[in-house]
Order: C-alpha cells, then structure tokens, then sequence
C-alpha cells in the first residue's frame, strides 16, 4: 500500500512529482457552506513560493492555484475539493535518468520499493509536493476561525541571531553548501478538549504531521527533548503550560518545534534551497492547520457542541472543574 493521504475525517490526497505538468490536492470531508476562492488559498501558497528571496530556490514558479471542483458560487459544497497548481519552470533536462543515486535523497529508496523512479528532482519526493499541503491547507484553516496560528525561524545552521543569518547563508551558497534550521510554530485558540486519549493523540498526529514534511529530521511539543534533561520538578512549568495533556488539548497555546537537516542537494545541477527551512515556515503552519482541523471535527462528532469545562485553577485541583 502506498499512502498518498493523510486525516481522520477531513481528508487530504496530494499527487504530481516536482517536474510534471502539475501538482495538487484533493481535500475530502470538509464542511459545506464555507466561503473558499481562490483568492483565499493564493495568500497562503505565496509565503511558500520559491525565487522571491535571494536565499531561497531561483526556481520561478508561480503557483497559481486553481479550484476545479468542491465549491458552488464561492462556497464549500461538501464534496471532494480538487485543487491544482500548474508547474511552469520545469527543468527536467537537469536530471538525466542515468544519474548516480544522490545521497540524502529519496532516489535509492524509491528504487529499492517500487523498482523504478522519476530522476526529475525527485519526483513525489521532492519538497515541491509541499505546495499542494500549503492549499489545502487554506481549506482547513476555514475549518478553524477560532484558532490563530503562526511559525518562525527561530535558527538557521545551530545561530539563533538573525542578523548573522544572512551572511552564513551567502556563504554556503557561495561554497555549494547548505545549513539546517529550527521552526517555532504556535497554536493558539485551541479550545480544552480536541485529540484522543489512546490512538489519536493531538500530539501524536501533529508530530506525524510535521515528520512527514521534506527535510525535517525531529520534532518537539512543548518542552520536548529539554523536559528529558530535568527533574519534575524542575519542569513544573513546562507541564502547566503544554498545551496538551493525555493526547488532548488544554485550551492553552500549542507549541511546536520542527528540526530541518541541511538540504541534501548542495552543488551540482539543480535549484535548492541553501536552507529549506526558510520555506519550510509556511508548510509547518500548513500541517499543524490540517491536523487541528482534522480534530476539531472528530471532536464535534464525537462529543458535539457541548461546552468545554473550566481548566481548573491552580491551588483548587480536580474538584475545581
């Protein structure tokens, strides 16, 4: 079985290689009468779009996003929600078929799964598929008005000084090189109850989530790897403000942390980020958004519009529900 999507009841079926025709999603399971253009989904693929910075990818593409089916005048319908980008700066020349596996990359495994490959830049796995995340994920975000979400930069290449970023970046590029980062991403406006206790944790999902996306090589919630080098009650405040408790959520911001390796294509042919995770911001935003939507609805049909109950007040423990 080869998986291509991903959700519990708001699903998502990206398809296309990096240097096909096109690349898309196909978003099941969202809502009807929600007020989706295309307008909407364009505002969130251009903060991903390569070749607007000196520091990202030359490649000039510019993600024109099309809406062909799920929507009657300018809302959701209910059924499948097909979006599709065209790819307009496809070099596929700058891939022979004969070309040594690049290490890093995803050739050899391609190869050794399914016994044959697409040599053009990766093809499925280039992170040029993370596009069509990026809209479909502008579908979710209609899903959940109340919650607010926003990822940073928070290090490039082990420096959390911006202003030294830029000349480390020059200088890798200049070298053929490459740097990792960091990316903060916070949710907030989660309301205390989305999430599973057991096989659907909203942790659990939103690490799958976030591991699932080009490049990222680790991935923390909360306090995460710092938490194992404390004592408990050292890490007192790091458990009152987690922002999930027991695979659920708490009502409190929602913190992830996301670890980007340094981009595998460095010198040769080819148009790369010196750092994905520059771009890499926006598909963080992007995955966190589907996961949240996606539980936001398993929720309602489990438990409905009930209200959600007080946190308790510290001091007052449980019987201060």
């Amino acid at each position: 079985m080869s998986w291509n999507s991903f959700g519990h009841l708001l699903r998502v079926m990206t398809w296309g290689e990096s240097h096909g025709p096109a690349i898309g999603a196909v978003v099941d399971g969202c809502p009807p009468g929600l007020e989706l253009g295309e307008a909407w989904v364009q505002q969130w693929l251009d903060k991903r779009r390569p070749g607007l910075i000196r520091n990202t990818s030359p490649r000039q593409e510019p993600d024109r996003v099309r809406i062909l089916s799920g929507t009657y005048q300018g809302r959701t319908t209910g059924t499948p929600i097909t979006l599709v980008i065209d790819n307009v700066d496809a070099r596929p020349a700058d891939y022979p078929q004969d070309a040594p596996f690049r290490p890093g990359h995803a050739d050899f495994a391609y190869q050794a799964k399914y016994g044959i490959r697409d040599p053009r830049g990766g093809g499925r796995a280039s992170a040029r598929e993370t596009a069509a995340r990026v809209a479909a994920a502008a579908v979710a975000r209609l899903v959940i008005p109340e919650v607010r979400i926003a990822a940073r930069l928070v290090e490039v290449g082990g420096e959390a000084d911006e202003v030294r970023w830029q000349a480390m970046l020059g200088q890798a590029r200049e070298r053929g090189d490459s740097l990792g980062g960091l990316v903060e991403c916070v949710a907030e406006g989660v309301p205390a109850g989305w999430g599973a206790p057991v096989y659907a944790k909203l942790d659990a999902d939103l690490a799958a989530a976030c591991m699932g996306i080009n490049a990222v090589k680790g991935v923390e919630i909360g306090e995460g790897f710092g938490a194992a080098r404390l004592k408990g009650s050292e890490n007192a405040g790091g458990m009152a403000a987690s922002g999930i408790d027991g695979g659920i959520s708490t009502g409190k911001p929602i913190v992830v942390r996301i670890a980007f390796k340094p981009t595998s294509s460095i010198g040769g042919k080819g148009r790369h980020d010196p750092c994905v995770a520059i771009r890499g911001v926006p598909v963080v935003e992007a995955m966190v958004a589907l996961v949240l939507a996606d539980h936001k609805l398993l929720h309602r049909a489990q438990c409905g519009e009930a209200p959600t109950p007080t946190p308790p007040v510290k001091g007052r423990g449980v019987s201060g529900i």
